[in-house]
């Protein structure tokens, strides 16, 4: 065998092995390799992604916290000038009532002052007309008298 014959065939083999590899294998593999390449671009995208979000996340969470503070103290602020007020309010009401009870009381005491007055009054006109009874010695008749008995009432007061 000629060894430039032997080398020429090598060549044509190697070229059309070359062929064959560059038509039909390479592109699968190339394939394969930029669906993995896009695969990883797009996890490294989604991790960058997430992150971004869990920054945007946690600061909106300490937004949210800072402002639920301010509202519970604004809250707290108005329970509690709330609770005044009502503590004032029933001040004034158990004042009002206090006032009212007193004022019935000497209402009261002035009807039970002037009840005893009258009853006393009547008592002492009777004890008057015993006593005239008695000096005179005979009876004396209430209702001829009865005007003589309410002028006496009326002196007495």
């Amino acid at each position: 065998m000629n060894l430039n014959a032997s080398l020429v065939a090598q060549i044509v083999v190697f070229f059309i092995l070359g062929w064959f590899t560059m038509k039909f294998v390479w592109p699968p593999i190339m394939k394969a390799l930029d669906e993995r390449a896009a695969k990883i671009s797009d996890g490294l995208a989604a991790a960058d992604k997430a992150k971004a979000d869990l920054l945007r996340a946690e600061k909106k969470a300490v937004e949210e916290m800072k402002r639920a503070r301010e509202s519970a103290g604004d809250v707290r602020a108005n329970a509690e000038k709330q609770g005044a007020k009502l503590i004032e309010e029933a001040r004034a009401e158990a004042a009002r009532l206090i006032e009212q009870a007193r004022e019935a009381a000497e209402k009261e005491a002035g009807v039970a002052v002037q009840r005893a007055k009258d009853s006393l009054r009547e008592e002492v006109a009777a004890l008057a007309v015993s006593g005239a009874e008695r000096i005179l010695r005979h009876e004396i008749d209430a209702k001829v008298h009865s005007q003589l008995l309410a002028n006496l009432k009326k002196e007495l007061q």
